[in-house]
């Protein structure tokens, strides 16, 4: 893949720009940069190229005070720049943004804003962190809109013992106790070697998520499966190794539920979970296993555990709240010069008013 290589005119300077980023500087801004998630990180990057039509994009902006900041970035491909999408992330990828060590100015916030709104593309969208939007919203033009997003994040200061019997709600002690004394045989798994059976759960979580939505069935297998389909699950734990651990409670020799958590540096993300609701729920088994990851988040030296968003309705919220969680902002700006998407989100709530659908 061909560099380009564009020098940026600003009021505070010239600023560098590389596209795509080069890996050794995108890995040592990573490493600099404390607050990085793995869904920052180059390996993620090669992820959401190897189950999707997208190609990398990155770009690494360089000023002339030395600082450097790098975005993350896909550009999805076989389609010409006026229909084009380039975004960090797409879809259900989660949080992209920015990687920069140290506080963004709005300066360099704006220098970006502007490089961006420069692009070909169509749709340019940008997910961003909890904690680094001020700057950001300061700076966004008029043509970025804001679109909201929610994630839980449970602080780990402290160590296992603080989070414990501090943060963790008595109802999740106690849901943990009680699993504890249900039979459950919990394994980890570091290798890929469980996905399957992971899958397995999360096919027979889809008919629960139907009946509960008021949903088709099919339907339902067909958007999930689209949105999550196993390779990627495959590929996300192939790639990113040891950073990748799938967590399966067993009752009496069946699969009960499993988590699949993910790690970089001080910073862990409950990334999916399934479960077959009827060997779950009365033993507690997701209580187990996300005590079990998040302790060993802590011996990891993990500052954040990551819960992800609870679009699923509040329920899950609650379950992710129960923890001792803060609900923090982590918007995604976007701007689009044909309002394609607008249209698709106009036909799928056509759709889900048309079957009734309902959240939970």
């Amino acid at each position: 893949m061909s560099t380009s290589v564009v020098l940026i005119p600003t009021p505070a300077g010239a600023v560098r720009v590389t596209a795509p980023a080069p890996r050794g500087t995108w890995w040592e801004l990573a490493e600099a940069d404390a607050s990085t998630r793995v869904t920052q990180t180059p390996a993620w990057l090669d992820c959401v190229c190897a189950t999707g039509p997208y190609r990398d994009a990155s770009r690494l902006y360089e000023f002339e005070d030395g600082r450097r900041l790098l975005l993350p970035l896909v550009a999805r491909r076989q389609r010409p720049s006026w229909l084009g999408e380039e975004e960090s992330w797409p879809g259900e990828w989660g949080i992209g943004g920015p990687v920069c060590p140290g506080p963004v100015g709005s300066t360099e916030a704006r220098a970006v804003f502007d490089d961006l709104a420069r692009r070909p593309a169509n749709r340019i969208g940008v997910r961003f962190r909890p904690g680094d939007d001020e700057a950001w919203a300061r700076s966004a033009p008029a043509d970025f809109r804001s679109e909201p997003h929610t994630v839980h994040v449970l602080n780990l200061e402290g160590g296992f013992g603080t989070v414990w019997e501090r943060r963790f709600h008595q109802g999740v002690r106690r849901g943990v106790r009680r699993a504890e004394r249900s039979e459950l045989e919990v394994e980890v798994d570091r290798t890929g070697r469980l996905v399957p059976v992971f899958y397995e759960l999360f096919e027979q979580s889809i008919a629960r998520w139907a009946k509960q939505q008021h949903e088709p069935l099919a339907l339902a297998r067909w958007r999930r499966k689209h949105v999550f389909p196993r390779h990627r699950l495959e590929t996300v734990a192939d790639r990113l190794g040891e950073s990748c651990a799938t967590w399966l409670a067993w009752r009496a020799g069946e699969p009960a539920a499993a988590i699949v958590v993910l790690r970089h540096g001080g910073q862990a993300l409950f990334w999916r979970g399934a479960m077959n609701r009827e060997l779950a729920h009365p033993t507690r088994a997701n209580h187990l296993l996300q005590r079990l990851a998040i302790e060993d988040a802590c011996a990891e030296g993990c500052r954040q555990y990551d819960m992800g968003g609870s679009l699923q309705g509040p329920s899950l919220a609650r379950f992710k709240e129960s923890f001792g969680t803060d609900a923090l902002s982590s918007p995604r700006y976007v701007r689009e010069r044909l309002p394609l998407y607008a249209a698709d989100r106009g036909l799928r709530k056509a759709v889900r008013r048309a079957i009734r659908f309902q959240g939970y």
